[in-house]
């Protein structure tokens, strides 16, 4: 079998699926056009979020069986007509979900110790400790929207605290030792803290909106590692105004690219500017599932589900 390779990743992706038998080429930097030229030839590629893979795209994959995603989601996949092509779709959820449960973790601590605030005023010469006293997490309680592989590893990270922790979910019986599965009236009745673990759906899409942030019965604290289209921005800075919304913690914003790797071109819209300049809020660039260990674990996923399926 002949495995094109659209994105870098580590190196045991292609020494280890060179090593069970399959043909692997590399091709980083052509455009999608060229690569349509020549998919036929291939009968399973690997990307993580480089391009869009649309039906038209499918269409000419004659011979494709499978599609490898370095990553959690496949939102950047035509999925119902590649299932329907009998392409079979493997991503790797397991490979960086300690990496978000950790990043999750991280983001909420630091906002509730006002990290980034109190370090920016250190390196500027101001002392200022009373301005600067923070939050415990122990006596709060979080809920978690999405309980799938990344809520299960924050929820997971939260034992060693002294929490109560909610998660609501499409799917039943999600809920474990970790966490007690509720309804979404439920967790917004009771969250003092809202971390998101959704993938992107029509379902996730603006989810997070005025009528939802209203719906909470107390102000909260949001964490999104997840998807930044789940989070309508606009709605966010009016919450964070009014102070419904205490603070945010973001890894992923509305505003980036569908590659993940830019965030946009145009002008920044006046509700990022808001964002950047509140204390109030940490921003990373979409990097929770992005450390040196998860790069190896998402590659070694992949090769084992590979190999599980056509060897």
């Amino acid at each position: 079998m002949k495995i094109l390779h659209l994105d870098t990743n580590h190196p045991l992706l292609i020494n280890q699926l060179n090593d069970l038998g399959f043909t692997n080429h590399e091709d980083y930097t052509s455009s999608k056009e060229t690569i349509e030229a020549k998919i036929s030839e291939y009968d399973g590629f690997i990307i993580r979020s480089r391009f869009r893979i649309d039906k038209d795209f499918l269409d000419k994959a004659t011979n494709l069986k499978f599609i490898g995603r370095v990553g959690a989601g496949l939102e950047n996949i035509d999925c119902d007509y590649a299932e329907q092509k009998d392409i079979y779709l493997i991503s790797a959820p397991e490979g960086n979900r300690n990496a978000v449960g950790e990043h999750s973790l991280a983001m909420l601590l630091s906002l509730f110790n006002k990290l980034n605030k109190a370090d920016k005023e250190v390196r500027q010469g101001k002392w200022l400790r009373e301005d600067n006293r923070g939050l415990e997490l122990d006596g709060k309680t979080v809920g978690l929207i999405g309980y799938g592989n990344m809520g299960k590893a924050f929820a997971k990270k939260l034992r060693g605290f002294d929490v109560e922790v909610f998660c609501y979910d499409i799917k039943p019986h999600v809920g474990d030792e970790n966490c007690k599965q509720v309804s979404l009236e439920e967790l917004q009745e009771k969250a003092g803290v809202l971390s998101l673990h959704t993938p992107q759906t029509e379902l996730t899409i603006n989810m997070v909106n005025t009528e939802f942030i209203n719906g909470f019965k107390k102000p909260f604290w949001l964490i999104n590692t997840a998807r930044g289209k789940s989070v309508v921005t606009e709605d966010l800075v009016s919450a964070l105004k009014s102070r419904k919304i205490l603070g945010a913690g973001l890894d992923v914003l509305e505003y980036e690219k569908s590659s993940f790797e830019n965030l946009f071109s145009a002008d920044m819209p006046e509700a990022f500017q808001f964002l950047i300049k509140s204390e109030n809020v940490i921003l990373s660039p979409h990097v929770a599932g992005w450390t040196t260990e998860s790069k190896e674990k998402l590659a070694q996923t992949i090769v084992d589900k590979i190999k599980s399926k056509f060897c």
